[in-house]
């Protein structure tokens, strides 16, 4: 009787299957590597989060002690303090979902932890390509590029990226769009 382990079947013929096929649907164009932002986005967010929940939280907690005493006072500071910290968690991941990808012809944008996306615009659709950045992004050395295009739904923007660096991604995208522009 033979007790060895039965040789392992081939694969079928034909096309390969990926073997993660979430990875394959959000992967950057072959040949290239997403381009990912700065780790001051996630930074930005918690400190975004911890003055909301701050704020948010103590006015809560004193309306809920006006009306209905210190024990819901308490247990509304607990949950502006477990928002906090489900936030601070996931303010690492979305920065680090965030990447692009100056193509040929095209930017490719992925992000997203719950909802996945990977966005791709091309270059002579592009009608308004600025930078954008708040006192607090100021203060973190980081901006936004805003890509506004012809249909009003498929504006985007890659966020978290040092200021430098955005200035750089603004010229090379308004470049390419006047050398790509369609005649809009």
């Amino acid at each position: 009787m033979d007790t060895s382990d039965p040789a392992p079947t081939p694969n079928p013929p034909g096309p390969s299957r990926p073997e993660r096929p979430l990875a394959a649907a959000f992967a950057p164009p072959e040949g290239t590597s997403w381009t990912r932002v700065s780790p001051a986005l996630a930074l930005y967010r918690r400190l975004v989060v911890a003055a909301l929940c701050l704020v948010g939280g103590a006015a809560a907690a004193t309306l809920a002690y006006a009306w209905a005493g210190p024990g819901w006072a308490a247990a509304t500071g607990g949950a502006a303090l477990a928002v906090l910290a489900v936030a601070w968690f996931l303010a690492g991941r979305f920065q680090r979902s965030w990447g692009y990808v100056e193509g040929t012809g095209e930017l490719y944008l992925t992000y997203g932890v719950f909802l996945r996306q990977l966005v791709v615009v091309p270059y002579g659709r592009m009608q308004v390509v600025d930078v954008t950045a708040d006192l607090l992004e100021q203060a973190l050395g980081i901006a936004t590029v805003r890509l506004r295009t012809a249909a009003s739904t498929a504006d985007t923007r890659v966020v978290g990226l040092p200021l430098a660096e955005a200035v750089e991604l603004r010229a090379r995208l308004a470049a390419r769009s006047e050398s790509f522009s369609t005649g809009l």
